[in-house]
């Protein structure tokens, strides 16, 4: 599988990745070159262990990327994490509008969050929802500012930055990478709501059954 030009994003003055131009054509490329696959839900083991760093950026990644890109947009979901769909790899995928609007379209091979100083940790509290915890929501407090270093699909080192909506994008993705479901950071009795309100309702996606 050829690698596409598109992969490579460009930066801005302050070396950030551009993710907000093309969004449409290159979310599509991907999409249609991938085969969508099940969610895996809270109990599986791959989610809640940290995975394994990339080491090999060829075929095998971009098969997978577009893989991630396809059941994303099969869950209706704006990021994606390796082990969603039971690859134990640190990566993810996302097609997150910010608080403006604005789409933002990319991928992040083993990310890390980058560690706010106490004057830009301002904490926006709204809902939030995982396709692994499906129909389920929580109110939790996540930083309205976020920044993630890594690797693109070509292994070039890079930065993506976003605000509101899609800073809460990146923590989440981040998190599912080491191990964490947004669940695993609320209180005893937010994440039994959150466990009742996912054994109330079904998936409008499909899943991996745990056994």
């Amino acid at each position: 599988m050829a690698q596409q030009e598109n992969e490579v994003l460009k930066v801005d003055d302050d070396g950030y990745v551009v993710d907000t131009e093309d969004c449409e054509a290159r979310e599509l490329a991907h999409r249609e070159r991938g085969t969508a696959r099940p969610i895996t839900v809270v109990g599986n083991p791959v989610l809640h262990r940290e995975c394994k760093d990339v080491t090999e950026f060829g075929e095998d990644l971009a098969r997978l990327i577009d893989d991630m890109f396809a059941s994303q947009k099969a869950a209706e979901g704006v990021g994606l994490a390796a082990n969603q769909i039971g690859v134990d790899q640190k990566v993810f995928v996302y097609d997150c509008p910010d608080d403006e609007g604005l789409r933002h379209t990319g991928v992040v091979v083993n990310p890390k969050l980058v560690e706010l100083p106490t004057d830009r940790r301002v904490l926006d509290d709204s809902n939030e929802g995982c396709l692994s915890v499906p129909t389920a929501y929580a109110s939790l407090a996540r930083p309205d500012y976020a920044e993630v270093t890594g690797q693109d699909a070509l292994g070039n080192p890079i930065k993506v930055r976003g605000t509101g909506y899609f800073a809460r994008c990146l923590q989440h993705e981040t998190d599912h990478l080491y191990g964490y479901l947004y669940i695993d950071r609320l209180s005893k009795r937010d994440r039994k709501d959150a466990l009742r309100q996912m054994a109330e309702n079904s998936p409008r996606y499909e899943t991996v059954p745990n056994e």
